[in-house]
């Protein structure tokens, strides 16, 4: 064999495809594999390719209209009110009010802002503020605090307008936007601004009817530049106040504005979102669709390819495996019998076909399992047993009883324990020696043999002492196979009349639940019976 030949048949043994029927399996696997997903994901990669240029181009036009229409709304508002503020009735009853009849021009002032704000729903409040900030006339009974930003007296004579941050007003109980504009005098002098809480619930329902083109299963918000939320097309502005997109996210949306990015929305789910900002505040338009459903075709896709693929592998598989069966089944027999018989299990038996060596090496390892087979069985008895009286062993019956336990716990059934001691045996080897003792102690197995059921377990416990576990027994029917032992071992030919036994019974679980716990009470039972006279049987003291 060459040294090319050597490596590749290395190979094979080390991904375990030494075998023929493995070797022709993956052979129709890849078969099949290579080119199925070669189709699927070029199929994948162009209609996902086709749907995210479709998705970006409804999120960009719904984002940019619902801009513009904020912008054309925060710009009628900000022209209503200077058409408002440029009123006689303003200018000139401001101007009054510190002179003398200042509270005739207070209430002028105060009926025309209310007058006002009686045919202009947008907004919740409309106030008149000195240039110190101080409230002079509102149309409310009792005005509210108005939040102007910092150094808004020099941005309002700058940009002949203020718009402020958008806030919870808690007095109004909800969301609100300030617009200012400023009041001057004949002659230019500064005299104060008007300002409106316009109601961010006007944005909501603008944001409702406009931001149905595309995004069905998505929302639109108006975002602040620091991510915080002001309205959405279908979450009250209340239910915003307390939510905030991460900034991270909202600087990579503006840093690409009008681009899709999938990110982890205000509601929790990640989305696929494009941004628009506003140009007047400092704010943005942000148009998002779960990102389940933006790719729903391309989802669909996959798992119908998947689908087909995992169909074709199965159906190829089967095809090269029963194949590969037919021709290596003779083989495939031995090698999983010595395999079996290696891991342990020796029920194996393979049928003798065909013939010439086959047959023969067939033949010699049948015969070879079943003297395995004969000898672990022999060895096994002899593992669990007591080789002087054939009764099982301490070891066996431990294991037995914490499975008996374990059972009687899960059926919530009884069983009884017994802890049998032969009295005076010591004196009665020492009057007919050890070969007789090892005679009685056969005997008395023997007689623990008729007198019990077969599914009870004695066992030699040690000794002269004898256990048997009891399923399915209560106290007084273990109490009554015991007095049967001690009956019967009275009219043994062979030690009738020479030994006796102490008998202590317990029962799971009212003696104790647990093996420890049982051996415990049922050893405490045996040895009151041998204090209180021997050759009699007690169950166990009740617990203290």
């Amino acid at each position: 064999m060459t040294s090319w030949e050597q490596a590749v048949s290395g190979l094979l043994r080390a991904l375990r495809l030494d075998s023929i029927r493995s070797k022709m399996l993956v052979f129709a696997l890849l078969a099949t594999l290579i080119p199925s997903l070669t189709t699927g994901w070029i199929s994948y990669l162009q209609i996902e390719r086709s749907l995210g240029a479709k998705i970006t181009g409804e999120l960009q036009s719904v984002s940019g209209q619902t801009a513009r229409e904020m912008d054309l709304w925060v710009k009628e508002r900000l022209y209503e009110l200077r058409v408002f503020a440029s009123s006689y009735e303003v200018s000139e009853n401001l101007d009054r009010m510190p002179r003398a009849g200042g509270a005739r021009a207070r209430e002028r002032l105060t009926g025309y802002l209310r007058s006002v704000r009686e045919r202009f729903a947008d907004y919740q409040e409309l106030l008149v503020v000195s240039p110190e900030g101080a409230e002079v006339a509102s149309t409310a009974p009792h005005p509210t605090r108005v939040h102007l930003p910092q150094g808004w007296t020099t941005t309002i004579r700058t940009d002949n307008a203020v718009v402020g941050d958008a806030s919870w007003d808690a007095e109004l109980k909800r969301g609100v936007v300030v617009f200012a504009v400023p009041i001057y005098q004949t002659g230019g002098r500064f005299l104060g601004a008007l300002t409106a809480k316009a109601d961010l619930s006007a944005l909501h329902r603008l944001l409702r009817r406009f931001a149905g083109g595309g995004v069905e299963s998505g929302q639109v918000y108006v975002i602040t530049a620091d991510g915080r939320p002001l309205v959405g097309s279908r979450t009250a502005p209340a239910d915003l106040m307390g939510h905030t997109l991460d900034t991270a996210v909202v600087r990579r949306l503006l840093e690409r504005e009008g681009a899709t990015r999938e990110y982890r929305g205000l509601e929790g789910q990640e989305v696929v979102g494009a941004v628009k900002r506003v140009p007047r505040p400092e704010w943005a338009v942000l148009a998002e669709v779960p990102a389940s459903e933006a790719y729903r075709q391309v989802a669909r896709l996959r798992n119908v390819t998947g689908l087909i693929v995992a169909t074709l592998l199965v159906a190829v598989g089967l095809f090269a495996y029963f194949l590969g069966l037919l021709i290596t089944r003779p083989l495939d027999r031995l090698t999983q019998g010595a395999a079996k018989v290696a891991a342990g299990d020796l029920d194996v038996h393979l049928p003798v076909v065909g013939g010439g060596e086959l047959k023969y090496v067939t033949e010699v390892f049948n015969d070879m399992v079943a003297r395995l087979h004969e000898s672990r069985s022999e060895l096994e008895r002899l593992s669990v047993t007591d080789d002087l009286t054939g009764l099982y062993n301490r070891r066996y019956l431990m294991e037995a009883l914490a499975n008996e336990v374990r059972r009687s716990r899960r059926l919530d059934h009884p069983c009884a324990l017994l802890m049998a001691d032969v009295d005076h045996f010591k004196e009665y080897n020492d009057a007919y020696g050890h070969l007789a003792g090892d005679e009685a102690l056969r005997r008395i197995a023997g007689v623990l043999r008729e007198t019990t059921r077969d599914v009870d377990c004695a066992a030699r416990y040690g000794g002269e002492e004898f256990v048997v576990l009891m399923p399915e027994t209560k106290a007084s029917g273990a109490i009554e196979t015991a007095q049967r032992i001690r009956t019967r071992l009275a009219t043994d030919e062979l030690v009738g009349g020479k030994l006796s036994v102490s008998v202590g019974v317990a029962q799971f679980p009212d003696d104790g639940d647990a093996p420890e716990a049982l051996l415990a009470r049922v050893d405490a039972a045996l040895y009151r019976a041998k204090r209180e006279g021997r050759d009699r049987v007690l169950r166990a003291p009740p617990t203290p």
